[in-house]
């Protein structure tokens, strides 16, 4: 990434910019949100895929350290429960953890197009369903495990997992700990993925973490003041600004499989 011009430069970092504010804003999208961007710019994803890797170890653990770092205690002296939920994190990790190391080490391949283009779809039609303040219950625990085991081999393979995975979260979880629970989760997966990138040598691009963090970090603080806001906002609200932005993301990656 050191011979591009002056414009790729700039266009990179307002991406990264986009990126760090749908990450904090909604916990997820920060690669799905942005990657196809990116590769309009420079068609590499082994550059990209490092450097997001690391902006989500840093801004997720920032974040929950942030805002889990008052006392554990209440204002009336009741234990608080924090921001994550463990016990719904480590459900998740167990059903997911093993596709997830499926992808990595890519001891199944499956035709990349045909894969995105089916959780795009599935998404796509979780966004409806949330737009439309109806959103759907599986009402089966079988097919929420094959969605997040769907989730965790995408996220595996390419870190675009997230979305079929805050499909099933966000029928679970209250929308006060949805988004520091999906960032416990992604730094988990993350650290996973990063760890093979480092294993099969792939250039991690630190140098260009210099201008590229700070320019995540605005957006970052711009995504944590908007989440802020929908929280306060009513539920419906809440949910039918993440059923956009999902439908957004399905759009866009339906768009992209098939050019």
């Amino acid at each position: 990434m050191s011979d591009l011009s002056v414009v790729q430069y700039i266009l990179i970092a307002l991406i990264f910019v986009w990126s760090g504010f749908v990450r904090s804003g909604l916990g997820f999208g920060g690669a799905v949100l942005s990657l196809p961007f990116l590769l309009l710019v420079l068609d590499e994803p082994l550059v990209f895929l490092p450097i997001i890797s690391i902006h989500l170890l840093v801004f997720s653990s920032l974040t929950i350290w942030m805002n889990n770092r008052q006392s554990s205690t209440g204002p009336q002296g009741t234990p608080k429960s924090g921001t994550v939920d463990w016990h719904y994190l480590g459900r998740m990790l167990s059903i997911l953890i093993v596709p997830k190391l499926i992808g990595v080490f890519g001891l199944i391949t499956l035709p990349g197009h045909i894969l995105s283009a089916i959780i795009f779809i599935i998404v796509g039609l979780y966004s409806v369903s949330y737009i439309v303040n109806k959103p759907f219950r599986s009402g089966s625990k079988t097919v929420d495990a094959v969605f997040l085991m769907l989730g965790g081999y995408i996220s595996g393979t390419s870190l675009i997992g997230a979305p079929l995975i805050i499909a099933v979260a966000a029928q679970h979880l209250p929308k006060e700990k949805l988004r520091d629970t999906l960032f416990a989760l992604w730094f988990i997966l993350v650290l996973i993925k990063l760890g093979a990138f480092v294993w099969a040598g792939v250039d991690l691009q630190l140098i260009h973490h210099t201008w590229l963090l700070p320019a995540a970090a605005v957006g970052h603080v711009i995504g944590l003041y908007v989440h802020d806001r929908m929280l306060h906002a009513e539920t419906s609200l809440f949910y039918r600004v993440l059923g956009t932005i999902l439908l957004t993301v399905s759009s866009i990656g339906l768009v992209t499989v098939w050019l």
